[in-house]
């Protein structure tokens, strides 16, 4: 049964703490009815602790060593500044916590802004992680070491697995269920909560969002977004951004996380979406509007990124009323 720690500090986003605790408990209880002993043995810390203690479903453990150490969505960006909140006392003792966690050889996750706390020890430099998408400039600005890649919603290095936006950790929650209790544990909890499975942030990804970050990347979106019928360039961006090419790439991958010819893409597919969601435009006449002459490629674009087709997202935008 490892020893497991939730840190929620001060302003902790409490629907990202308390679906930890309910899949959590949800995997105890699963094993309970199976005639298992239950997996996880949990304690609350940090500053914020104390206003989700009502929501334990089991009796709160007494460890100080944790083999996992959790550490959910907390709320950082309702501060005036995340660099202020990560010098606050709370964020330094459970920085502590954290480091002394790792160092006695514990699992450590995080998801969303809590990224900011486990990467603010210096223990994710040189690792790969993730965090959510709409955090990534800033987070690449305050830790260049970390490999970030905010395309994936569940990313694992060593003994560290971060997540990406605050209700990923619902994604994080099961993985661990998984990791300690199994398979079958896993998909019963996922069942019985009613969690779909997604694989990537992708398709919630907004790159006006990101590139809003670094003006030049921004009046290069602009600049596309106005000519997706026309065979634009990256060095076309570069130009409209002010920029040599070479700087301009580094500049747009620093925003986003994605190349160049990434984020062109990325820009006609979110032009695509928004017209076949709004318009009756064949998905042809679409694609040629977005820059594409062969509307296959398109079609394969947004499969490969949002995991369905033009026919489905149409579906999705217009759902049929009841009876029709």
């Amino acid at each position: 049964m490892p020893a497991t720690t939730v840190i929620a500090l001060e302003g902790a986003l409490a629907s990202s703490v308390t679906i930890t605790l309910d899949v959590l408990a949800m995997a105890n209880r699963i094993c309970h009815e199976r005639g298992r002993q239950g997996v996880f043995d949990v304690r609350l810390a940090g500053s914020g602790a104390q206003a989700f203690r009502p929501f334990l479903a089991f009796p709160e453990a007494a460890h100080d060593a944790p083999d996992l150490l959790v550490i959910p969505a907390q709320g950082f960006s309702k501060s005036p500044s995340y660099a202020d909140r990560l010098a606050g006392p709370d964020v330094a003792e459970a920085r502590r916590m954290v480091l002394d966690a790792a160092t006695s050889g514990a699992d450590v996750t995080s998801s969303c802004t809590g990224g900011l706390l486990l990467a603010s020890t210096g223990l994710l430099d040189g690792r790969r992680a993730t965090t959510a998408w709409w955090l990534a400039p800033v987070f690449r600005e305050m830790f260049p070491e970390v490999r970030l890649d905010t395309r994936e919603l569940v990313l694992t290095d060593g003994p560290f697995t971060t997540a990406g936006a605050a209700m990923a950790q619902m994604d994080l929650t099961v993985g661990l269920v998984a990791r300690y209790a199994g398979g079958d544990i896993a998909d019963a909890c996922a069942r019985r909560m009613v969690l779909d499975e997604r694989r990537s942030q992708t398709p919630y990804l907004a790159l006006g969002l990101l590139a809003a970050a670094d003006e030049s990347v921004s009046r290069a979106a602009a600049y596309a977004r106005s000519r997706l019928m026309d065979p634009v360039g990256v060095n076309d961006l570069a130009g409209a951004a002010g920029l040599a090419p070479r700087t301009f790439s580094r500049r747009v991958v620093r925003a986003t996380g994605l190349s160049p010819v990434q984020f062109l893409q990325r820009l006609r597919m979110e032009r695509a979406v928004e017209l076949i969601e709004t318009t009756t435009l064949p998905f042809e006449a679409v694609a040629y509007q977005v820059g594409y002459a062969d509307p296959s490629a398109l079609r394969g674009i947004l499969r490969r990124s949002l995991g369905v087709g033009p026919r489905e997202i149409r579906a999705r935008a217009r759902p049929q009323a009841p009876g029709a």
